[in-house]
């Protein structure tokens, strides 16, 4: 089958873009490469403009446009980084924008989109319920449909990230690539295989929304209803029929990571790579680290697609990716309600260098006896390891522990 997108569309596409999107940087990450056993390289998108690489694909296809379609103005529909994307690229060029976001889309995101000038309708629960509207809207107002993922202009744009890689980096063995609807990889895929067809791609997504995984592997396109995710940018139902059939010709395997992996990368990222990565960003990286790919000895570079992260989630998803690497420590014991229990209690953890983060008393509850009193401490641990010794002291001490477990998840 010939492809619907050839590596010349996307050297034009750069620079047709040239003047909106800019070539972010390749970084080298040592220590979270030494975690793999890897030499490990970021393409930073998540420093692109409006927050992502979406802003590429979407400069890309409004410049394809007619003098009269642009004067009659376009719309898109998205859950926040194509939003921004295509508002910022409408905006650039004076075309009037809407944009379809589902109704749970977060509030920072609508704002930031209607930031750029365009006009945003809520409508639906998903990705694909606001497809739906935007499309009975295009017929309704004689609008241009900006599709997030399913139009080649689209990967065409998407595909300018693959070019630069292959220019800032000598020797790859590996890209790694999160995958929503299929239009980043499909791009990237098709730029770098038919450059360099030795080295390798694979694909990315969250168990919760496994789409183009389940239609790569079933060699058809298949309808998952996604369940909630942290990588909620690429929670998309069914992969596109253009970027499906280039994702099998190009792209060599896919796999999952779940959630506990996401959240561990990208607070690995924050730490180590001074990075704020959203989700759907982080999911190559979890990959990587979380052994789903073959990486040991390999040069390996993978794509932080986004970095806009709700500021109400982050601090959400730092405990939950501190809780996974065994960092917190929820404690629960009752004691006697007496003077000088809760100072013990305390004494035999300070003595193993915890960090108490939070302390909760509960005496008015059937599962409490009368003068006795449950004690929770919310604590800071280095690893599982320290989590383990800090119950095993306090059970040497007499406490008998119950529900005792990192945060998001059992003690081991």
């Amino acid at each position: 089958m010939t492809p619907t997108v050839t590596v010349e569309d996307i050297r034009q596409a750069r620079d047709v873009i040239s003047h909106l999107a800019i070539r972010t940087p390749m970084l080298p990450a040592r220590s979270l490469g030494e975690l793999a056993n890897c030499d490990l390289l970021l393409k930073a998108e998540n420093l692109q403009r409006a927050g992502s690489f979406k802003v590429r694909g979407a400069a890309s296809k409004i410049a394809s446009l007619s003098v009269e379609q642009k004067a009659k103005g376009v719309i898109a529909a998205s859950a926040g980084n194509h939003a921004q994307g295509v508002a910022l690229a409408a905006a650039n060029l004076g075309i009037p924008c809407t944009i379809v976001m589902p109704k749970g889309a977060s509030i920072p995101k609508v704002e930031a989109t209607r930031g750029y000038g365009a006009t945003v309708i809520l409508h639906g629960d998903d990705f694909d319920e606001a497809t739906a509207h935007a499309r009975l809207l295009v017929h309704e107002n004689d609008l241009t449909l900006i599709h997030a993922f399913d139009d080649p202009a689209i990967v065409a744009g998407q595909g300018t990230i693959g070019l630069e890689m292959l220019e800032q980096a000598d020797d790859l063995d590996l890209v790694v690539v999160p995958v929503g609807g299929g239009g980043l990889i499909s791009g990237i895929a098709l730029a770098i295989k038919e450059t360099n067809p030795g080295i390798k791609v694979v694909g990315v997504q969250a168990e919760a929304a496994s789409a183009v995984v389940d239609s790569y592997k079933a060699n058809r396109r298949v309808i998952v209803r996604g369940q909630a995710t942290v990588a909620d940018g690429i929670s998309v139902g069914t992969p596109g029929e253009i970027t499906l059939p280039l994702v099998s010709r190009y792209v060599d395997d896919m796999v999952l990571v779940q959630e506990e992996e996401i959240t561990q990368a990208m607070l690995l990222l924050l730490e180590r790579g001074k990075l704020l990565v959203e989700g759907a960003g982080a999911v190559g990286l979890a990959a990587v680290l979380g052994g789903k790919i073959p990486v040991a000895g390999k040069r390996v570079a993978t794509v932080l697609s986004g970095g806009n992260v709700d500021t109400h989630l982050i601090a959400r998803v730092l405990e939950h990716g501190l809780a996974h690497a065994g960092r917190y420590l929820v404690i629960r014991v009752t004691v006697e309600d007496r003077p000088g229990q809760l100072n013990r209690l305390l004494n035999i953890v300070s003595s193993a260098n915890v960090n108490v983060l939070d302390i909760g008393h509960l005496r008015h509850a059937a599962s409490v006896h009368l003068g006795h009193v449950e004690i929770q401490l919310t604590l800071e641990t280095r690893n599982q390891d320290h989590s383990v010794e800090i119950q095993e002291r306090l059970r040497d001490a007499g406490y008998a522990l119950y529900e005792s477990e990192p945060i998001g998840g059992p003690a081991s």
